[in-house]
């Protein structure tokens, strides 16, 4: 029904607006990127040229370092590995015969083969890490002409970083890509344009379609509203008034393609004004329960709220906004301030607002009354205090009919 074509308008609006803003962006980036085309191109080049890998300056600082030390480290590898296995007391050696020294003697008590094992595994360690110092020994190699030439590079990668503020080889790639994404948006701007006005037209078609069945829809629904809105308000006490509702049509926005306006006149003067301008605050309340009481199912609100709903009224009006009140309740939580007994009586729940003085300070605090507490309420805004007998008896009826 309305529920459904609402929720796809809903949804095909959404999409055009999505098209809309995207298609807005793609334009000030292509204004932005004509304008820099020039400059944006230079320093494409300039990087391009430079045809940096991921994380190069960054290995190439740590095979500087490795270089530079090159002979210390060598030396020291190589003074390391005589220690271990060509001194003349080389420690590889010391630890097997020590390994052997303690077999000789592994029978003669329970605790020496653990011992002698763990000395076995430190004599394999020392071997693997003789090994490991050898090789890399081997791999360190010293290379002037190879420093000269990391240097340059990455001396030339530091006037880039310093150009672009960015402090990575990963920053400046990533500034390279961003770069070629705006040049190729002049290159392939006007296809992107093109194509993404394509699909907004069409998500606006769509979105068009089911805004005039909204539309169309509201207009069938504008005298039935206006009269039964008039029914109501004779109930609650506002014989002559009538509200009159318009609809402008305007250009595509998130609720349609209609202005919907209210007007209303109080005394049948047949001189319809904005309703926001001529209505009072209780005439305005006791509407927005005539209305809300029409559209009660739809609302999506929980709580609503009245306040001096009963200015003006009295008797079998005050009765019937009571009555529409206490319908309105079945489905929504519903808060009156209100001084008519027949209104208040209708409620599930009263409560009572008072001031109290707390050291030097004035707060206003809220309780809710008992059942006992309410009828004398209602007996009190009946007849006044204190409640005759006749008055708390009525107000028993009421609060329980």
């Amino acid at each position: 029904g309305n529920g459904a074509v609402r929720n796809q308008y809903q949804k095909e609006f959404a999409a055009y607006e999505e098209q809309r803003k995207k298609l807005t962006s793609l334009k000030e980036l292509q204004a932005i990127a004509s304008r820099e085309a020039d400059f944006n191109r230079y320093l494409f080049d300039e990087l391009q040229t430079a045809a940096l890998r991921t994380n190069e300056l960054e290995e190439l600082e740590a095979e500087l370092k490795l270089l530079s030390h090159a002979e210390q480290i060598k030396s020291v590898l190589g003074k390391v590995s005589f220690i271990l296995q060509e001194s003349e007391q080389p420690v590889v050696q010391a630890i097997r015969t020590a390994v052997q020294q303690l077999g000789s003697i592994a029978s003669f008590h329970d605790e020496i083969p653990a011992v002698a094992q763990r000395m076995q595994s430190a004599f394999i360690e020392l071997q693997d890490i003789q090994s490991d110092i050898e090789s890399l020994n081997d791999k360190v190699q010293m290379d002037g002409g190879r420093i000269d030439e990391i240097q340059q590079r990455i001396s030339y990668g530091q006037r880039l970083l310093k150009k672009h503020n960015v402090s990575t080889t990963s920053a400046l790639l990533d500034i390279q890509q961003e770069l070629e994404k705006k040049l190729e948006l002049i290159e392939k701007g006007d296809d992107l344009i093109a194509g993404v006005e394509k699909k907004m037209q069409i998500a606006f078609e769509k979105a068009m379609s089911f805004a005039r069945q909204i539309s169309d829809q509201r207009k069938k629904q504008i005298l039935p509203l206006e009269k039964k809105t008039a029914e109501l308000l004779k109930r609650v006490g506002m014989p002559n008034a009538l509200l009159k509702a318009e609809l402008k049509e305007m250009s595509l926005h998130e609720t349609g393609i209609d202005d919907v306006g209210f007007l209303f006149d109080a005394n049948k003067t047949n001189r319809f004004e904005p309703l926001e301008k001529v209505a009072s605050g209780g005439e305005l309340s006791r509407l927005m329960l005539s209305l809300k009481s029409l559209v009660a199912d739809s609302l999506q609100m929980p709580t609503l709220i009245f306040d001096e709903i009963d200015s003006g009224i009295s008797g079998e009006a005050a009765r019937q906004v009571g009555i529409l009140m206490k319908e309105l309740g079945i489905s929504h939580q519903v808060i009156s301030i209100t001084h008519q007994p027949q209104i208040a009586a209708r409620a599930d729940a009263h409560y009572y607002v008072f001031k109290k003085e707390m050291g030097s300070q004035i707060k206003t605090q809220i309780r809710r009354l008992t059942q006992d507490e309410r009828v004398e309420a209602i007996a009190k805004m009946l007849g006044g205090e204190p409640p005759s007998a006749v008055a708390l008896e009525n107000a028993r009826e009421m609060v329980s009919g």
